[in-house]
């Protein structure tokens, strides 16, 4: 490795190990006390009328096949689950006057935080069955398209979506926006520390079991409903929901127990809080209040404080305002009270940019000394306020790490061509740390991207596009969801393009220090495996006949057919990898006897080793380890749909439906052709010059149409390896 290279993707491996720490720790502890469960039982227990709550987290009682059904159901959804409870709505015989309040926690209805298959958000639904979920092909698109389309129709159903903020890293709180028409006033999205009486930010699990967001009241009344979601979760008046404010209220007490006060400003201590606090005086007979208003249902309860404004505009029947003081029981807690315009208690000002690293710093003056201030920041659309390196890089992750995986692809893929162009030339493989390093490429990547994504802007492109049947530019879920309600116009924003090349470095240090640590594993393995293979120095060595290529490839077909598609993949995998540690021992053995060239030409009248046989040997171990690194990335992506066949071994022994079933085919015929590849075959192909030219336009497709949808992925460099394979055969 050359010194440069490695400074280079050493301090980019660390601005990534920065936001990573950033994006899973840099947050406050977790403040949240009990649970959903526990609360409800409470609650049940202190009201009247037998209210019986059921809880439950997986055995549903067979409460809806009952004979007579609840007629009113509350559906409380935590992750994807909130998901799948809009997604009931679908269902052709699904009774939508069942469900008349649907709560969902840190759930993603956006946007799927991340798409490894093509049932999320690919474009595939031949798997539909009657009664059923919709297929996965087109699930979110379904589950918007029906509550667009019947807006009207599900109108009386609440929806009540909630954020953990920014303790949750696994579902950022801008994916949980509900994507229904903003008119719909039945529709609530908010982030947990912008509840009242919450005030915390919650992690992807406690967001479940955090008391501070249980609701008090449930009940089947629509507007009773909304005001109960409205009191609890947008505006709390330190008020029983439900207590009607008097007209007027008598105020009879002795002259002695009040104090008229001229200031602008007044401070004193009250022996307790109350929750009627503050009235304005409509009758006053000397220095008492004798009738009065109350005032106190416009009080805002903040995290250490209850504020009331007023307006004077409002108050023209008042002649006073009166603040209750008569408990002399309780804790003692200070009142103030101000007189202020509100054009002096406002203030302006430009929200520094992400990209300014904390480099640029926006300092509010304010000139009053009154309690309540408001800051206007102008183009608040940035991740942070205070900008600071590791935070900005956490946010970078938060909002743009899918684009990372992508661009590892990228690397290695590019590193492939440049290792199929290096032999077409010189008939010789470069070093693999070489052409890796070689894969960082943003000139050539990301400004055809970028001038597509202009391109796609002019009308005239966008028809030659849908002329050519393809599919819409990849972009990540926006962070402003509120014009993303109509398919089809969803925004595309700027801000990722220019972020690009960041994220490109950042893919690209992971596939450097990844393909180092896939050559110290294989070390490793070709140490223990010495023992059980005789030195040897042959191409041939470590490769698989036609016959059993063939019966390996059937046999791995019908495996992943009759079971899962991921395990027959893995297992194509693993046998290709074995080859590159046996090759490794040739080379190390093949060292050894070149060293003792020097000494002894032959042996025997023979000779020992000549260094181009060694040299042809090392080139196959440099090509085979690229492949290995790029072969590895199929792998990755489908190891979710293999831990969960594992899983569930015991309810079925097939996958279904299988998302791994249109490529697994194809890439264990690759696996297993490549398993016999060499540079002597390669350079003697009459189609290596096209399949070295495909890298580039394939990683450009790639970084087009795979950061949404990251099972693209596959396709693409299944796109590439194909060639690559028969040139091992034509």
């Amino acid at each position: 490795m050359k010194p440069a290279a490695v400074a280079f993707y050493g301090i980019a491996l660390g601005l990534l190990a920065v936001g990573l720490r950033e994006l899973l720790t840099g947050f406050e502890e977790n403040r949240c006390t009990r649970s959903l469960g526990s609360v409800a039982l409470r609650k049940a227990e202190n009201m009247e009328g037998g209210l019986h709550f059921n809880v439950f987290t997986v055995d549903f009682n067979e409460e809806l096949h009952l004979k007579t059904p609840p007629q009113s159901v509350v559906l409380v959804g935590h992750s994807m689950g909130g998901v799948v409870a809009r997604a009931l709505f679908t269902l052709p015989r699904f009774n939508t006057n069942l469900v008349s309040l649907i709560i969902t926690q840190a759930s993603p209805h956006l946007a799927p935080v991340l798409a490894l298959d093509p049932y999320l958000l690919g474009e595939d639904n031949s798997h539909d069955a009657p009664g059923c979920i919709p297929a996965l092909g087109y699930f979110y698109s379904a589950v918007r398209q029906k509550w667009v389309n019947h807006a009207k129709k599900l109108r009386n159903v609440t929806v009540l979506s909630v954020g953990g903020g920014y303790r949750d890293y696994q579902v950022r709180s801008g994916l949980t926006s509900l994507p229904c028409p903003p008119a719909d006033p039945n529709k609530l999205s908010l982030v947990a520390t912008a509840v009242p009486r919450t005030w915390v930010s919650t992690d992807h699990l406690s967001i479940v079991w955090c008391k501070e967001l249980v609701l008090a009241t449930f009940t089947v009344n629509p507007e009773k409903k909304m005001a109960v979601l409205h009191h609890h979760f947008i505006r709390h008046p330190v008020r029983m929901l439900g207590d009607t404010q008097d007209s007027s209220v008598s105020m009879l007490d002795f002259p002695e127990a009040w104090s008229e006060v001229n200031t602008l400003r007044l401070a004193y201590s009250t022996p307790k809080e109350m929750t009627s606090w503050v009235y304005g005086c409509v009758h006053k007979n000397g220095s008492s209040c004798v009738r009065a208003v109350d005032l106190s249902m416009g009080t805002e309860l903040l995290p250490p404080y209850k504020v009331l404004v007023l307006s004077l505009s409002d108050l023209s029947s008042v002649t006073h305002l009166v603040v209750s003081a008569s408990n002399l029981n309780g804790k003692q807690f200070t009142v103030e009270c101000e007189w202020q315009r509100q054009e002096s208690q406002t203030v302006s000002v430009s929200a520094p940019h992400v990209l300014s690293f904390g480099l640029t710093v926006s300092d509010v003056s304010v000139n009053s000394s009154g309690l309540l201030h408001t800051i206007e920041l102008q183009n608040f659309d940035q991740v942070s306020i205070r900008t600071s390196l590791p935070r900005v890089l956490g946010q970078v992750l938060r909002f743009c790490g899918p684009l990372v995986p992508v661009y590892t692809a990228v690397t290695l893929l590019l590193a492939c061509g440049g290792q199929l162009s290096s032999i077409l030339d010189s008939r010789r493989a470069a070093g693999m740390s070489q052409v890796v390093a070689k894969g960082l490429q943003p000139h050539k990547v990301n400004l055809l991207v970028y001038i597509l994504h202009l391109l796609l802007s002019c009308n005239w492109f966008q028809e030659l596009w849908s002329i050519l049947y393809l599919p819409p530019m990849d972009a990540l879920p926006p962070t402003t969801p509120d014009a993303t309600f109509h398919e089809g116009v969803a925004p595309v924003e700027e801000w990722p393009h220019l972020l690009s090349p960041l994220l490109y470095i950042l893919g690209a240090a992971v596939a450097f220090w990844g393909s180092a640590l896939l050559r110290l594993v294989m070390r490793l393995i070709s140490l223990i495996l010495a023992p059980l293979h005789r030195p040897s120095v042959s191409r041939d060595c470590g490769t698989v006949p036609l016959r059993s290529q063939v019966l390996i490839t059937l046999c791995l077909a019908v495996v992943g057919g009759l079971s899962c598609g991921p395990l027959s993949i893995s297992a194509a995998f693993l046998l290709h990898l074995y080859r590159v540690p046996r090759k490794r021992r040739e080379v190390e053995n093949g060292t050894v006897d070149a060293e003792s060239l020097t000494k002894s030409k032959e042996c025997n009248g023979a000779p020992l080793l000549s260094e181009c046989a060694l040299q042809e040997v090392r080139d196959d171990l440099q090509l085979h380890l690229c492949l290995s690194a790029l072969f590895t990335l199929p792998v990755m992506l489908i190891a979710p749909s293999l831990i969960h066949w594992i899983r569930n071994l015991r309810y079925a022994t097939q996958l279904d439906p299988d998302p791994c079933w249109p490529h697994t085919v194809p890439l264990i015929i690759v696996y297993m052709l490549l398993i016999n590849c060499n540079t002597l075959k390669l350079s003697t192909s009459k189609l290596l010059p096209l399949t070295s030219c495909l890298p580039l336009p394939l990683s450009i497709a790639m970084v087009t149409f795979s950061p949404l949808h990251l099972y693209r992925v596959t396709y693409f460099l299944l796109a590439a390896l194909v060639p690559l394979a028969l040139c091992c055969v034509l």
